[in-house]
């Protein structure tokens, strides 16, 4: 994650609480934030579609096979 992109929601975060911000600092708060929350759901999935689960019986799945399965285009048109 940019380190940057931390450090400057932070500094407003500060900024915010103390002095207040003015109205291009609340809507580069916010488009942050949201950058930030994507960055972070990005890495997420990114992580759980490399878990694999082993069954008892042995069989090793995927948690992206599992997921791709469950929510097919042909569950979707339905």
């Amino acid at each position: 994650m940019d380190e940057r992109l931390i450090q400057r929601i932070n500094e407003l975060a500060k900024k915010s609480k103390t002095e207040g911000l003015t109205p291009e600092e609340k809507d580069e708060q916010t488009k942050l934030r949201a950058e930030y929350i994507l960055e972070f759901r990005r890495n997420l999935r990114a992580s759980i579609e490399n878990i694999e689960v082993e069954y008892p019986d042995g069989t090793v799945v995927s948690l992206k096979e599992k997921h791709d399965k469950r929510f097919s285009k042909t569950e979707y048109e339905q």
